[in-house]
């Protein structure tokens, strides 16, 4: 799966979260941005406030930026539940 992405994916996934505004397109939640401080949050509160990119078409390779969008974790798993099977927190670490 990995292997289906850019070379320079962190820096393309970085931008549609940026120009998101850290904010799931789907649902509004506000997300955490690098560096920001999560003390006081649970494990299952940061993974909650993930941003991750998700492709609309499903093609991992098709990073255009109609093709990309800013989802959160629960919004980004609802995205693939159904269409693709569930897919793990490692595989969203992957293409977050």
């Amino acid at each position: 799966m990995k292997n289906r992405y850019p070379e320079n994916w962190p820096d393309i996934a970085l931008k549609v979260k940026q120009a998101a505004r850290w904010r799931c397109q789907e649902c509004g939640l506000k997300c955490i941005e690098p560096g920001q401080k999560t003390k006081g949050l649970s494990r299952s509160e940061i993974a909650k406030h993930c941003l991750a990119v998700h492709h609309q078409n499903y093609k991992p390779e098709d990073n255009r930026p109609e093709n990309l969008i800013a989802l959160c974790s629960a919004c980004h798993c609802a995205k693939h539940q159904g269409r693709r099977g569930s897919i793990t927190i490692g595989q969203l670490e992957l293409i977050s």
